[in-house]
């Protein structure tokens, strides 16, 4: 094994030695499966007969989940309504092992739940056909933000880092994300933040994780050549008051840029022949994240992020990576 390949492998079992907060919008990811049959006289649609339901954890919570398969524990902070959907994400998280101290259930408040609607006679076959998102009206509430600052302020004073999970559905008001980047900063710890629509207002951060078409949008202009995302991304370093930046660019890989230091650009781990890219970000930021927590430099963080978001997105449907699956794909870069 190379001196590079043992230093990775030691920050992977390093991992359960750290604690993770995860802050952000808990979702919850409904597929439903059903086996096409014959087109409607209603209208000119197909029929699928259904098959199967499976819910699976989303958003901050695959995160959460994330952070907990890679081996270190993990304290998911958010909220969930007072329904079916809440229910069902509060069961996920106990049937993971992962406790749910600092999840409050709000009342009259709907648990964010993305419904795929799959077609296909088998898995490997299966098709995304439409998606129904059903989405809480706006933040939380002034009762449930004030919760969340005191679990946030309780479970977070231990934490080697936190990850911050913005989907855009108001669990990560400016107070909450105050009090978490004060935390940080009084532990000396790492907070890093995956915005999917609000990235700008997250500053004075460790890292920031965009993909290349956020960093576009951010930037107002094409960032299709390592040239345009090393000037895109430098100015948005400037902007977020950040240390780094990881941009994941789809086939192109990965690129890491250090406020202090060099851009680095990875290649994609793996193949280009994907499954399923649902929920990959959420792996990134989590692998990220315990390895920088675990010491990692940013280049090693970032190469073992392309590695698991290599492996994660050749899985079907929302999924995660395993300290082991991390470990075993270490070998193979050993040997070369």
């Amino acid at each position: 094994m190379t001196g590079a390949a043992a230093r990775l492998r030691g920050v992977v079992e390093s991992f359960r030695a750290r604690s993770i907060a995860v802050v952000g919008d808990l979702l919850v990811d409904e597929y439903l499966f059903g086996k096409p049959s014959r087109i409607s006289r209603e209208a000119p649609v197909i029929i699928l007969t259904f098959t199967e339901r499976e819910v699976l954890l989303g958003g901050a919570a695959n995160a959460a989940h994330n952070v907990h398969a890679l081996g270190a524990r993990v304290i998911p902070i958010g909220v969930v309504g007072r329904d079916r959907g809440g229910e069902e994400l509060l069961a996920l998280f106990h049937r993971a092992g992962i406790a749910t101290d600092g999840v409050l259930t709000e009342a009259g408040r709907s648990t964010p739940v993305k419904t795929r609607i799959m077609a296909g006679g088998y898995p490997a076959t299966r098709q995304q056909v439409v998606r129904l998102d059903r989405e809480p009206a706006g933040e939380v509430s002034p009762t449930t933000e004030d919760a969340l600052l005191a679990r946030l302020t309780d479970l977070a004073a231990e934490a080697d880092a936190i990850v911050i999970s913005d989907y855009g559905y108001g669990t990560v008001t400016p107070r909450v994300f105050e009090r978490a980047r004060s935390i940080a900063r009084e532990r000396d710890a790492v907070i890093t933040v995956d915005s999917r629509y609000d990235l700008p207002r997250f500053t004075g951060i460790t890292a920031a994780t965009p993909n290349e078409a956020e960093l576009g949008e951010l930037a107002g202009a094409a960032v299709d050549d390592e040239r345009a995302v090393e000037k895109a991304g430098r100015q948005l370093l400037e902007r977020l008051d950040s240390r780094m930046l990881v941009i994941t660019r789809g086939s192109q890989g990965m690129a890491v840029l250090e406020r202090e230091g060099a851009s680095t650009f990875i290649p994609i781990h793996g193949t280009d022949e994907i499954a399923d890219v649902t929920g990959a970000g959420d792996t990134v930021i989590s692998a990220f994240t315990v390895a920088l927590a675990s010491q990692a430099s940013a280049v090693e963080a970032a190469t073992l992020a392309n590695m698991a978001g290599g492996l994660v997105v050749m899985k079907r449907g929302t999924a995660t990576v395993s300290q082991t699956e991390l470990i075993q794909t270490l070998r193979p870069v050993a040997a070369s």
